[in-house]
C-alpha cells in the first residue's frame, strides 16, 4: 500500500510539473503566432485526446508514458508545410520569438514556485529555529566553541532563521579553506565563531553528512515514549517490555523522543541492545495500529517507578531492499516539548509572502546552480544528485506529512526542473536557446551536421546523468 501511495504521489507531482512547464510553451507560442499543433501530458501513444475548437485545432492529450510532456509546433522540418501556413513554422519565426517560446518553460516553472512559497508564507508555517543540541568533544564545533542551547543566527554574510535556511547557509559557505564563520546568541548576547574543517571537505557534502561531520545536531523536542503493547512473541516482550514501560536510554544513550528511540532500533538489526526502562503504574494506552505514533498528550510513567535494564535481540526485517532492525512492539509519545522558544508559527501578508516567494525562488535557483558546478568541480559529491526512485520517495513522504509539506517539495522540484531545463545541452530549452543565438550571430542556422554532434552530446550527457542518478538511488538502498 505504501508503494502505491508513493507512485500517486510521484505521478501527480510529475504530471502537474511537466503540466506547468509544457504551458508556459503553449501560451507564448500561441500569443506569438506559432501554430501549436499538440499539447502533450506524457510521450507515447495519446490515452485521452481532444482537438481545440479555435483555427488550429491543437490536439490536447494524456499519453501511456507519464514521464514528462511536449508541445509540438509547426516546422517545416518535419513534413511539408502549406505556403499559406509558413510564416507561422518555427524556423520562419523572428529569433527573438523562438528564445521566448523556449525560455517560457523554464520560467514559468519557477513563476509556479514563487506562487507555492508565496501561499505557504501566506498560509502560515510552523519553523524550529537552529538551536544546538549535543556537540561531539574534539569535533571542529567544539574547537571553535559552540555550545549546547547555543541559536545560531549567521552563516557567514547569510542571516539564518530556521534549520532548512542553516543548512543551506553551510553549504553554500562551504569551500576548499574548510572556513566558517559563525554568528550565535548565547545567554543573551551575541558572539562570533569559526568552524575550521581540516578533513575530507568534499565527504562532509554528501547527504546526512555535513552536521554530524561538523560535530553537532540541532536541539529537537523532547517527549516520553512509552511501550504501549509488547506481544509476548515479539523481541521487545521476550526481553522483558511492557505496555506502559518508559524508555530511558539505549546502550546508554538517553532516549529523547519517540523518534529517536526508532532510529536507535532500526539502526541495529540482529545486535544485541541494552534498554533502560521506568515502570510504574501502567500508563492507560489506547488501541493504534503497530508502529503507529500515537496522539501527543500520553501519559508519561509514574514518578518514582522502578528502573530496570534488560537486554533486547534485535530482529532483522528487510524493508525495500535493506535490513532494518525491529522489536515488534507498538509505540506511543507524550507531550512534545520544544527548548524554550525553539518552535515559532511564521505567517505573511499577500504582499510579503509575494516578496518572500521571489526571493526564496531566486535563493533556491542560485543554490542549485552553485551546487551543480561545484559537483562538475568536485568540490561537492555527486552523491546529491537524486533519481526518480528518490525523487518518488520524497514526493510520498511529503504526501503523508499533508498539503503543506507536498506544496513545499512541487516547490523545489519545480526550481530544480526550471533551472536544470536552462542548462546549455542540446535536448534542453537552454541548448536550443543556443543554436537561436548562433543563428542570430552568423545569420543563417547551424548546419544539419552540427545539429545532429550537437543532439549526440546532449543523448549522451543525460544519459551519464541519469545513470549516475540511478546508480545514487540504488546505492542508497544497498547501503
Amino acid at each position: 500500500m505504501k508503494i502505491l501511495i508513493f507512485i500517486a504521489a510521484f505521478l501527480v507531482a510529475i504530471g502537474i510539473l511537466v503540466a506547468v512547464h509544457e504551458f508556459g510553451h503553449y501560451w507564448v507560442a500561441k500569443k506569438l503566432g506559432f501554430k501549436v499543433l499538440r499539447f502533450s501530458i506524457g510521450f507515447g501513444k495519446p490515452l485521452v485526446m481532444r482537438v481545440g475548437r479555435d483555427a488550429d485545432h491543437t490536439e490536447y492529450c494524456v499519453a501511456a508514458i507519464p514521464l514528462g510532456g511536449y508541445v509540438k509546433l509547426l516546422d517545416e522540418r518535419e513534413g511539408d508545410v502549406a505556403p499559406a501556413e509558413l510564416h507561422r513554422s518555427f524556423t520562419r519565426r523572428p529569433v527573438a520569438h523562438r528564445i521566448a517560446v523556449l525560455l517560457a518553460g523554464p520560467a514559468m516553472n519557477l513563476i509556479f514556485a514563487t506562487i507555492l512559497y508565496a501561499i505557504l508564507a501566506m498560509v502560515g508555517t510552523q519553523i524550529v529555529k537552529p538551536i544546538v543540541g549535543q556537540v561531539r568533544l574534539d569535533s571542529p564545533a567544539a574547537v571553535a566553541g559552540l555550545k549546547r542551547g547555543d541559536e545560531i543566527l549567521r552563516v557567514g554574510e547569510r542571516s539564518v532563521d530556521d534549520i532548512e535556511a542553516l543548512q543551506i547557509a553551510l553549504i553554500r559557505q562551504f569551500s576548499d579553506d574548510g572556513v566558517i564563520p559563525l554568528r550565535v546568541r548565547r545567554d543573551g548576547g551575541e558572539r562570533s565563531l569559526t568552524l575550521r574543517v581540516t578533513g575530507d571537505k568534499r565527504a562532509l557534502t554528501e547527504p546526512g553528512r555535513l552536521l554530524p561531520g561538523l560535530g553537532f545536531d540541532l536541539a529537537t523536542w523532547k517527549a516520553d515514549t512509552l511501550v504501549q503493547a509488547a506481544p509476548p512473541d515479539s523481541a521487545g516482550g521476550r526481553a522483558g517490555l511492557k505496555a506502559g514501560d518508559r524508555l530511558l536510554s539505549v546502550d546508554g544513550q538517553p532516549v529523547v523522543n519517540m523518534a529517536d528511540f526508532v532510529s536507535m532500533v532500526t539502526a541495529a538489526p540482529g545486535r544485541d541492545l541494552s534498554i533502560e526502562v521506568e515502570r510504574g503504574t501502567p500508563g492507560t494506552a489506547s488501541d493504534s495500529p503497530s508502529g503507529a505514533p500515537a496522539a501527543a498528550g500520553a501519559p508519561g510513567g509514574s514518578p518514582g517507578g522502578t528502573r530496570l535494564r534488560m537486554v533486547a535481540s534485535v530482529a532483522t526485517v528487510m524493508e525495500q531492499g535493506r535490513p532494518i532492525g525491529r522489536l515488534g512492539i507498538t509505540l506511543q509519545e507524550g507531550t512534545r516539548a520544544w527548548p524554550p522558544g525553539a518552535e515559532v508559527t511564521r505567517h505573511a501578508g499577500p504582499v510579503d509572502a509575494l516578496i518572500g516567494g521571489v526571493e526564496k525562488t531566486w535563493d533556491m535557483s542560485s543554490l542549485t546552480v552553485q551546487m551543480l558546478w561545484r559537483i562538475v568541480t568536485g568540490q561537492v559529491s555527486a552523491k546529491n544528485i537524486s533519481g526518480p526512485i528518490s525523487i518518488a520517495e520524497f514526493a510520498g513522504i511529503s504526501a503523508y506529512l499533508g498539503l503543506s509539506a507536498f506544496l513545499g517539495f512541487l516547490a523545489i522540484i519545480s526550481v530544480s526542473l526550471g533551472v536544470l531545463n536552462l542548462m546549455p545541452v542540446p535536448l534542453l530549452d537552454g541548448g536550443q536557446v543556443v543554436y537561436q543565438l548562433v543563428e542570430a550571430v552568423k545569420g543563417s542556422p547551424l548546419s544539419e551536421r552540427a545539429q545532429n554532434v550537437g543532439q549526440q552530446v546532449g543523448i549522451a550527457l543525460l544519459v551519464v546523468l541519469m545513470s549516475l542518478a540511478f546508480y545514487n538511488d540504488i546505492s542508497r538502498h544497498l547501503n
